[in-house]
Parts: C-alpha cells; structure tokens; sequence
C-alpha cells in the first residue's frame, strides 16, 4: 500500500488542487464566498489581491486594449507565481483540461493505441509556439483575444463554475482527439497557454532533478512523462531540467524506484552538477 501511494502521490496532489480551486470558484458564484473569486482569466485572492492570466493581458495589448492598474498588479503576481513554482506547472496543477488529457491518456495506454500508432508521433511540438504567435497576429487584426475567444480551457472551467458554455463538447473534442488522433495532443503539441508558461518555465527555479549514479535506466520516468523530451540527460548525465516544457506534474519522481529523480531548487541544481 505504501508503494502504490508513493508511486501515485503528486498525482493524489494535482487532483486534490486542481478539483479545490474548481470548489473555490464555484463557491464564489454560488455561494459568496470570497476566497477564490473570477474565473482563470481574472480572480480576485480573498477579495483582495488580483491574478491576471499575462497570455490574456498580452492579447488584450495585440488587440490595442488599455490595462488597468489592477490588471497590470494581477499579471505580476502571477508571474511571479509561477517563475518561482515553474511555468507549467499551472498545465499541471491548475488547468481543468490536464484532467481530461491524463484520462485520455490512461485511456489510450488501457486500449493499446500507443501500440497501434507507434512511438513516434506525427505532429512536432513546437506547433504551439505557432499557435501562440497566431493567435497574438490574429488579436492585433481582428481586435479581439483571439485564444481567450475559444479556449476549451476557459469554456471548461465557465462550464464547471457558472454552468454556461459548451465546455463539455469542448472537452470532449480534446479527449477524442488525444485518445484516437495524437499522444498529448492537446497539452503537449498545440495549446498556446502551454506553450506561453513554456517561455515562462525556463526562468523558474523549481526544478526536476536527474541523479545519474542512482538512476538503473528503467525508463520508467519517460514512458509516464508527458513531454519526455525533457528527460534527455537520463542514462547520460547528473543535471536538472532545464526546459521550460517541463509541467512539474512530478510523475516521473512517482514512478522512480531507484530515487534517481527529485524537485530542487535550479541553483542548487546546477552547484551540485558542477561540484561548487
């Protein structure tokens, strides 16, 4: 029993914060309360302190929108946030489609789909960073936040928390898509917000860690890992991951028997790869 939560305890963590803050805003709207108010775009922290989406800010300033103060404060702190936690660990952690996608992949994993279509995949996951781009393009011509328009993230969570939108078809377009079409398709290959913490990620000083003298090549980190293209330096060397790609969703260190994989902090990291 130990073994099996070790080997699923961030994963028990991601669910218990990503299904809280859903409880958190739909208490806001339903009840009043004021710990979590707003929704993933614009919250309100014990009806005090702002959080801004900065991908949504940047839209607006594409669209030629003025920001307020108050939104200007709110896109701080959520940097911050997450420089210091790692970009995507909101993919991870926060967005209510991580949900759908993990199923989706358990799903695809239960009936054998990897098997079918082979390891490699067809699509490059640098194709997100063109939707970012895109949808920037699209923001300064139409006018509009162009993502934020027709977000499934933002459709899912309006759909949970104030029960209007088509955030269920949405999701399950996403699902479908990632279960027959393409492994992390969705999450991993085109969502721009991913892509946005991406950029953000390679600053953050939270780290995952590869101890190579503990590490028995297993390989069991690369098949849970959802960009495994981060866990380069397995079998090679000692360093951290460096790549802003990386969720922090900690599966890796889950599944690690030989304690080969840890969280650190970058500096510390890098001392300990160059011996200082």
């Amino acid at each position: 029993m130990k073994k099996l939560y070790n080997n699923y305890r961030y994963l028990i963590l991601r669910r218990v914060t990503q299904i809280g803050i859903l409880v958190l805003y739909f208490g806001a709207n339903a009840w009043g309360w004021k710990m979590l108010q707003g929704n993933l775009s614009s919250s309100l922290i014990l009806g005090t302190v702002p959080m801004s989406d900065p991908y949504a800010a940047l839209q607006m300033l594409a669209a030629g929108a003025l920001l307020s103060t108050n939104l200007l404060i709110g896109v701080g702190v959520v940097t911050l946030f997450y420089f210091l936690i790692g970009g995507r660990a909101f993919c991870s952690w926060v967005c209510p489609i991580n949900m759908v996608t993990d199923f989706a992949a358990f799903c695809r994993e239960l009936i054998g789909m990897n098997q079918l279509t082979g390891v490699k995949q067809p699509a490059s996951r640098k194709l997100r960073y063109w939707v970012l781009g895109l949808s920037l393009v699209i923001s300064a011509i139409m006018g509009v936040t162009a993502f934020e328009f027709v977000s499934p993230i933002s459709m899912l969570h309006r759909g949970i928390v104030f029960g209007i939108g088509f955030g269920w078809a949405g999701a399950l377009i996403i699902f479908l898509f990632d279960l027959f079409v393409l492994k992390n398709g969705w999450c991993g290959h085109i969502c721009p917000l991913g892509g946005f913490y991406s950029l953000l990620g390679k600053f953050s000083l939270i780290r995952v860690h590869h101890i190579e003298e503990n590490c028995t090549l297993c390989m069991k980190c690369k098949v849970v890992c959802p960009e495994n293209q981060v866990l380069h330096m397995i079998g090679k060397e000692s360093l951290p991951v460096l790549s802003g790609e990386c969720t922090n969703c900690a599966r890796c260190i889950e599944v690690c028997d030989d304690e080969a994989l840890e969280f650190s902090l970058k500096s510390f990291a890098q001392n300990k790869k160059t011996g200082e």
